[in-house]
């Protein structure tokens, strides 16, 4: 595990803890875990956008996707580690914890009742924008263990809006492993090609994770194409 701190959109740095408030601060403080180190500056520039005045806590935790990754999905202990981190975020200071990651989203829900602070999933938002964009919605994954929980949150999204909703599922087979390998050229290539064949079949993409965000720009298709950092992020406004 490792710990950071950012103010602002200050640059992602790594004190020896990153425990206490440090003295004089004004504001809140936010804490995000994640299970890709590289998501933390980017989502820590867009917390600077809607909240200026947070002190945001980074906990970097990649064995608890590895874990889920093994099991098919979140083994118990995730959940208990998740809790953990929601305990040590408020030890830290911290109000709440986003939860960064998609493939432990659902540990991070069932972690909540153990928790004394809120615990956000950052993909909740963009579950309940895809309920409201169309009826027929594709959720586009490099991960077998994120395209099920992300297909789950849309339908419990349309549930809870009584909304009949039919959910699309495509796994881009080879990319994760591409973009872990490095080759990140790779990897879009492999997540484009997965979203001009589902776009062909659906009112709107649900991009399940929150490092396929980078291909938005390239996309097109004619149909509205959901990410989850900026919503996800945007719950911090009243954090």
């Amino acid at each position: 595990m490792a710990c950071s701190e950012t103010q602002g959109a200050g640059a992602v740095r790594r004190p020896a803890t990153g425990v206490d408030r440090p003295a004089g601060s004004v504001g809140v403080t936010v804490a995000m875990l994640h299970t890709v180190p590289a998501l933390a500056a980017p989502l820590a520039e867009l917390a600077a956008e809607v909240r200026p005045d947070a002190r945001i806590l980074h906990f970097v935790d990649e064995s608890l996707l590895q874990d889920t990754i093994a099991a098919g999905g979140p083994p118990p202990h995730v959940l208990r580690r998740v809790a953990a981190y929601a305990a040590y975020a408020e030890e830290s200071g911290a109000g709440t914890l986003l939860v960064t990651c998609s493939s432990i989203g659902e540990a991070a829900e069932r972690a909540r009742p153990f928790a004394t602070l809120p615990i956000l999933r950052i993909d909740e938002p963009m579950a309940e924008q895809a309920v409201r964009e169309g009826a027929r919605i594709g959720v586009l994954a490099t991960l077998a263990t994120t395209l099920g929980p992300t297909t789950r949150a849309v339908q419990r999204a349309a549930a809870r809006r009584e909304a009949e909703r039919e959910v699309v599922p495509r796994l881009c087979e080879g990319a994760f492993e591409a973009l872990r390998a490095g080759d990140a050229a790779r990897h879009d290539t492999l997540v484009l090609d997965g979203f001009r064949e589902l776009a062909a079949k659906v009112d709107v993409v649900v991009l399940a994770q929150a490092s396929m965000a980078r291909i938005v720009g390239e996309a097109g298709g004619g149909v509205p194409v959901l990410s989850s950092p900026r919503s996800g992020v945007a719950q911090l406004a009243h954090a």
